[in-house]
């Protein structure tokens, strides 16, 4: 079994650690089997400091995980039908976190397609919402530490991402010229930028 990235990889600015989860690789055990997908576009989200933020007007029930330890997730349900995965950065009290926006499936293509059967395979994993499907990521997994070598959730080192870019994060209504969306150039399985488009109900940003 291959370790999971250290806690101190995540010990650090969101910025900093955004662009070097891609590549690497996030692993979902059930008792259905294991599904892997390589990171290829991630968003960094700096808490407090960030208007984007879910963390921005301070700790609550919602994103108290947020305000923990680095290395943990941060699983939220949104538009009411889907969920998003973080991944907490820096230390106890800052709420810095990097969102998992996509992926390219590794491991664990079947079980992945029958969580997502109306997907293409370049589809399942592109976007926040279609990559915790088909990672079967609910809440069940909010706070699970992705350092844990024995743990559902677990991220893994991968090879070096090559043409990395960088550029607006999508779908903020806040702060959306910041540029800490992260992916790999030309990689197929990276979502369309998505500027925001303003909703008859209110929407908390991403994050």
């Amino acid at each position: 079994m291959d370790a999971p990235l250290p806690r101190s990889f995540f010990d650090r600015m969101p910025e900093e650690v955004a662009p070097d989860l891609l590549g690497c690789v996030i692993e979902r055990s059930t008792p259905e089997g294991v599904v892997a997908v390589r990171l290829t576009e991630v968003e960094a989200y700096a808490g407090p400091h960030d208007p984007a933020s879910h963390a921005y007007r301070g700790p609550t029930k919602r994103n108290a995980v947020m305000f923990g330890p680095p290395g943990h997730a941060y699983v939220y349900f949104t538009y009411g039908m889907h969920f998003c995965a973080n991944l907490v950065c820096l230390g106890e009290g800052t709420a810095a976190a990097v969102l998992l926006r996509a992926g390219e499936i590794m491991e664990g293509h079947d079980l992945a397609a029958a969580r997502r059967p109306r997907s293409s395979p370049r589809d399942l994993a592109r976007g926040p919402a279609r990559l915790c499907e088909a990672l079967a990521i609910d809440r069940g997994l909010y706070g699970a530490d992705v350092c844990d070598p024995a743990g559902p959730l677990r991220v893994l080192p991968g090879e070096a991402a090559a043409g990395l870019r960088t550029g607006p994060r999508t779908g903020v209504t806040s702060a959306k010229d910041v540029p800490w969306r992260f992916w790999i150039d030309g990689d197929p399985s990276v979502s369309a930028h998505r500027a925001h488009t303003p909703r008859r109900r209110t929407v908390i940003d991403q994050g």
